[in-house]
């Protein structure tokens, strides 16, 4: 049975913004229809730095697929409402479901775009794919998603596409001099990981690549500075940046975007194991400089200290790194935005207006000096890993951090904690890990591969 999901804009009518009403008609061909709420045309509320007309559609389609579901749909056809990319990212990642382990799942419906051919439809489609890729990674649990079955997951996911993706081991990691990456490793009985992704498709032209950094702990206990076990079941979503770093390099792939991308993944998890690391320990990253580790539990910064030098020495065009990284960035922006620091103006541009796009929005935040100082300026090592004053200017002093090991004059990091899970804020996405910002980031590789940017 084929099911129609047509939305329509109320004139004066008492269905809001974004609700649904299941209507049940005389036709064979299509029994029940979801009428669902769009709201005003032409709305523009500049302070909410989105398309909110994209958004709307976005919520609306969302909601009319729930509606229908929830009535035992199994297939629905979605009118596109004049968007068909914002139709079907609000389709696809609306009826997305983690229930891989599960006996008995949950029907899924299939949706479609009642107009045949839409190219908008079939772009969203696959914008929605790479976001859920990223969302099942973050989902799986640690015991099944170690850093060996994620570089497995990568390779399926991927070379298909002609993405190359070279699986590093610890020895490799050993003989660059990556100690910090390496000393969050040395607790657990998993091995470590180096991913390195390769995606060439301005393969024709001796254009730099961009470079994506993912942090990749796919368990985090905090080490000897062990976190508290109630939500610690959350941390096997650490690996959020490494999650959305495969599905914004899928994306581009798929689209088959004319751009150059190499993604790096150090993957590892960190567990307070008989070897591992102890607070006040020091150890000494690929770029000779010395970090003296006070907190165990602040362990992505270390593995992105190797992971971005290494990035540097390809002299990309830009590098973006992507990463779960601080408490703090979740008590600064909630799951508003990804607050984003950056060393070049274009590259925030770049990513806000890519931003705007998805409506997963940016918003930047300072990486000054009065940062810098705090974590240099202490202890017996040139780097601290907390700096000086711990919890104040958290997230601040986290990105301080990681500037002192790129060299790139166009470098982004993503503190992406805040948006790692989804309770009701974004109501397309349902609960649970969101995947965020994967398709913000695959809109900015977009817009770079149609120069639309000074980078």
């Amino acid at each position: 049975m084929q099911l129609l999901l047509t939305l329509l804009i109320p004139s004066g009518g008492p269905l809001k913004t974004g609700k649904s009403r299941v209507l049940y008609v005389a036709s064979e061909e299509f029994p029940a229809v979801a009428v669902v709420g769009l709201g005003k045309e032409n709305i523009s509320e500049p302070i909410e730095e989105r398309d909110e007309a994209k958004e709307a559609i976005r919520t609306a389609v969302a909601a009319g697929c729930q509606s229908l579901g929830d009535a035992g749909i199994n297939k629905i056809l979605v009118d596109p409402c004049g968007d068909g990319e914002a139709a079907a990212e609000g389709a696809h990642l609306s009826t997305f479901k983690y229930q891989d382990l599960k006996s008995n799942k949950k029907p899924i419906p299939t949706v479609h775009c009642f107009v045949e051919g839409d190219t908008g439809w079939n772009y969203g489609s696959t914008l929605a794919k790479g976001q859920n890729i990223a969302r099942r990674l973050m989902e799986t649990p640690a015991n099944i998603l170690t850093p060996t079955n994620f570089a497995q997951e990568a390779v399926d996911c991927l070379e298909g596409l002609g993405v190359e993706v070279l699986t590093r081991s610890y020895e490799w990691a050993k003989e660059r001099s990556m100690n910090a990456f390496l000393s969050v490793s040395q607790g657990s009985a998993e091995p470590p990981i180096f991913l390195e992704l390769n995606y060439r498709g301005n393969s024709f032209s001796d254009e730099k690549p961009v470079a994506i950094v993912g942090k990749g702990i796919t368990f985090d206990t905090g080490g000897i500075s062990l976190k508290p076990s109630s939500g610690m079941e959350a941390m096997k979503g650490d690996m959020g940046g490494a999650a959305a770093t495969v599905g914004s390099i899928f994306i581009a792939a798929a689209l088959g975007f004319p751009i150059n991308i190499k993604g790096f993944i150090p993957l590892c998890e960190n567990m307070p194991g008989g070897t591992a690391t102890k607070p006040g320990d020091i150890v000494v990253a690929s770029n000779g400089k010395s970090i003296q580790v006070d907190n165990t539990d602040a362990e992505g910064r270390l593995i992105l200290a190797d992971a971005l030098h290494y990035a540097s020495q390809y002299k990309p065009r830009a590098i973006i790194d992507l990463a779960t990284l601080t408490g703090a960035m979740n008590v600064a922006l909630g799951t508003g935005a990804t607050g984003v620091f950056t060393n070049c103006t274009a590259m925030w541009e770049l990513m806000h207006r890519a931003g705007t796009i998805s409506g997963d929005r940016v918003w930047r935040m300072p990486l000054w000096k009065h940062y810098s100082s705090q974590i240099l300026d202490y202890g017996q090592a040139d780097v601290n890993n907390v700096g000086k004053y711990s919890r104040a200017g958290g997230s601040c002093t986290a990105a301080a951090f990681l500037k002192e090991f790129v060299t790139c004059d166009h470098w982004m990091h993503m503190d992406i904690a805040g948006v790692m899970e989804n309770k009701d804020e974004v109501p397309y996405l349902g609960k649970g890990m969101s995947g965020r910002p994967t398709r913000t980031v695959a809109h900015s590789f977009e817009l770079l591969a149609k120069g639309e940017s000074e980078l």
